[in-house]
């Protein structure tokens, strides 16, 4: 009762990164509550699941294990999660705001009229006061996310209604494990007391999984342009900078709005969240939507001719200038220190 819920995605047996991360933040969520972590794993074959998922400070390991689970499927996996939170009554349900979890999440929160906050970019615990109805909550979930195009940074709650559902990006939140031999309880639940077989009329005939043409999550280094690159030509430049450096290129949602880049390259609350140790943002206004994507790398570097873009506030390095200026000459010096 009342405990921190993760819905681990898992593809084949494998549970998806977006997964773990949310479960090192329920873990500390859990942690300032007072309460359990608990995760629901559903798929087939999972022997062995608990390996992935308990070294992340799960207390209660939920597993549901049937044939007609994997591939995911709507109906199944939503009477799964629907049924489970009837009896266990959990506060809060976190889950990736991937393809699944954008499926999921609305239907199951629907199911139990409890609302839902989706691509939040910040999870925290505190009080709400009710001013109007003169009360005041404790321990709400607050559900960080832009709003209005990106112009304000909302912060929502759900005091009334339970689970507190939200839905995170994947690259959100940090991925740590807390202990190697961290002892939780694994509970193998009857599939069939939770999903009814009317439930399996869907059946995936043939599926098809076309895997990512870059690291752009997990590259050390990220080279990121923006409108003010000017072209798709312009672009050109920073896969030579890219090149030299060993680098990713990513690009901001007006960059890809106008055709310089392809839109699995988009970093930030529409896009990818990277976390680079170097992030080199050329051409970048830095709009709080494209922040929401990069404002965890390491060293962030600005290229820019606008002494006053939002970004240079949270860059580490400004440099002052065109990229048409700038750009060339980095991947003239770069080139003479790499022989």
């Amino acid at each position: 009762m009342n405990n921190v819920f993760v819905y681990c995605e898992i593809e084949g047996k494998t549970v998806a990164d977006v997964s773990l991360e949310l479960l090192t933040k329920g873990r500390k969520l859990a942690n300032q509550l007072g309460c359990r972590l608990e995760a629901v794993a559903a798929g087939s074959g999972l022997d062995e699941i608990e390996k992935q998922v308990l070294p992340y400070g799960v207390d209660v390991l939920h597993v549901f294990d049937a044939p007609g689970l994997f591939p995911y499927t709507s109906l199944p996996h939503s009477s799964v999660l629907i049924n489970l939170f009837k009896e266990e009554k959990p506060q809060i349900c976190l889950m990736g705001a991937t393809v699944i979890g954008r499926d999921l999440g609305p239907r199951v929160s629907s199911a139990l009229t409890s609302g839902l906050t989706a691509d939040c970019t910040s999870l925290e615990i505190g009080p709400h006061e009710d001013k109007k109805a003169g009360v005041t909550y404790e321990n709400l979930l607050y559900q960080i996310r832009p709003a209005f195009g990106g112009n304000i940074v909302a912060t929502i709650v759900n005091p009334e209604h339970r689970p507190q559902m939200a839905t995170v990006r994947e690259g959100v939140m940090k991925k740590e494990i807390l202990d190697a031999d961290y002892r939780g309880k694994v509970v193998r639940h009857d599939v069939a007391k939770f999903v009814p077989e009317t439930d399996y009329v869907v059946k995936v005939i043939d599926r098809h999984v076309e895997k990512a043409r870059h690291n752009l999550k997990g590259a050390p280094i990220v080279v990121a342009g923006g409108y003010g690159m000017g072209s798709k030509e312009g672009f050109d430049m920073l896969f030579d900078l890219a090149k030299e450096l060993h680098a990713e290129v990513g690009a901001s949602r007006a960059a890809v709005d106008a055709g310089f880049a392809d839109h699995d390259r988009q970093i930030g609350q529409t896009g990818v969240t990277v976390r680079p140790k170097l992030y080199i943002a050329c051409g970048i206004s830095g709009q709080i939507q494209h922040i929401a994507g990069m404002q965890e790398s390491g060293i962030i570097i600005s290229v820019n001719n606008d002494p006053n873009a939002p970004i240079n506030t949270i860059a580490d390095y400004v440099i002052n200038g065109t990229v048409e200026e700038v750009i060339p000459k980095m991947i003239k010096y770069y080139k003479q220190n790499s022989k």
